[in-house]
């Protein structure tokens, strides 16, 4: 295959990779809004502090979650208005507080990430198992650090 038609291809593989992202990220949008009036950024804050149950700072969930701390603020506050969240103050360190979810918010995330999970193997039922691995050992062949872009 030639230079150009290579960089064709791979930019084809883009946007089909961009489209299918797009379209389940809609899918999974739409269901945690109609099923558990929640949002996906909220669904992924809760997924983050799930994993933490020590809690985590807001600038460590915000580093975790690649988004700023401006946004993470907002979804917490809904968080803690709702009971899913607590803030607990560091001691020593009065500007900062570290944010865990209460036994409510586990619940609750452990209802949704059931359905999440049943919702992706849903839409990826065509798929099979060797597929899924296979498409998977192939997406790690990609880069990660953006800074190779010239």
């Amino acid at each position: 295959m030639t230079d150009e038609r290579l960089t064709k291809e791979r930019l084809r593989l883009w946007l089909r990779m961009l489209r299918v992202t797009r379209q389940v990220e809609s899918a999974l949008r739409e269901r945690l809004r109609t099923e558990y009036d929640s949002t996906l950024p909220r669904f992924d804050v809760m997924a983050a502090l799930s994993a933490n149950a020590e809690g985590l700072k807001m600038n460590e969930l915000s580093r975790r979650l690649r988004v700023s701390n401006g946004n993470v603020t907002g979804i917490i506050d809904r968080l803690v208005e709702d009971g899913f969240v607590q803030r607990i103050a560091i001691e020593g360190d009065r500007r900062a507080t570290r944010v865990c979810l209460t036994e409510t918010g586990q619940e609750s995330f452990n209802g949704m990430a059931a359905a999440h999970e049943r919702w992706v193997n849903t839409l990826f039922e065509e798929v099979t198992e060797a597929d899924a691995h296979h498409i998977g050992e192939l997406l790690h062949r990609l880069p990660t650090d953006t800074r190779t872009i010239k």
